[in-house]
């Protein structure tokens, strides 16, 4: 998807930009709606005119968020084969966005981290996303194409990583250094290596 031009963004999106980089990167508490006013050259009014409050604008910001991280992996597993290829597939869509997107990821971290009612209303935006994945993880295990395990332990396992690449990709973006496409690469390697020996009956 081509990017928008800040001139033809509506202002809602472009707060919701400003808002992304900021709670995702600084942290939500750190950040300021007058603060978000002056980045984006607005009155803090305007902010509170299309979002109510900070944490109106939060919750916005996480529907917004949920849908884009959905609608990522939907595409992925549209190109994707069968079995292992599947899981591989949406690894590969994750790895992406934190290569692309690590702000996107840095808030997922960040609303863990406040707990509820964020963190609620991410996890059951998320949660058929989950669900889905937990489906087809033990229906390929009760099948015999994959080793048995605790599906739910596998994912968190694997949600772990990401977030803690993405959280790698800020901080040395934050330092001056932008990180090479190698760390991920071998970060990423990882958690397939691992995934494939967690789970493939007879492993390549």
């Amino acid at each position: 998807m081509a990017a928008v031009a800040p001139a033809q963004q509506g202002t809602s999106d472009r707060i919701l930009d400003a808002a992304l980089a900021s709670f995702g990167g600084r942290g939500y508490e750190a950040t300021s709606l007058d603060a978000l006013a002056s980045t984006l050259g607005i009155r803090k009014q305007t902010i509170l005119h299309h979002f109510g409050s900070k944490q109106g604008l939060l919750d916005a910001l996480l529907d917004r968020s949920a849908d884009e991280l959905a609608d990522a992996l939907e595409r992925a597993l549209a190109k994707a084969g069968p079995g292992f290829d599947r899981i591989e597939s949406l690894v590969r869509a994750v790895f992406r966005l934190a290569a692309r997107r690590p702000e996107l990821l840095g808030l997922l971290r960040e609303v863990s981290r406040l707990g509820p009612p964020a963190a609620t209303r991410l996890t059951d935006a998320l949660d058929p996303l989950v669900e889905r994945a937990r489906s087809f993880l033990e229906a390929e295990m009760a099948s015999g194409s994959m080793r048995p395990q605790d599906a739910r332990l596998l994912l968190l396992s694997a949600y772990s990583t990401v977030i803690g690449v993405a959280t790698e990709v800020e901080v040395l973006r934050a330092v001056g250094v932008e990180p090479g496409a190698r760390s991920l690469l071998r970060r990423r390697a990882e958690l397939l290596g691992f995934l494939r020996s967690a789970l493939l009956v007879d492993p390549a």
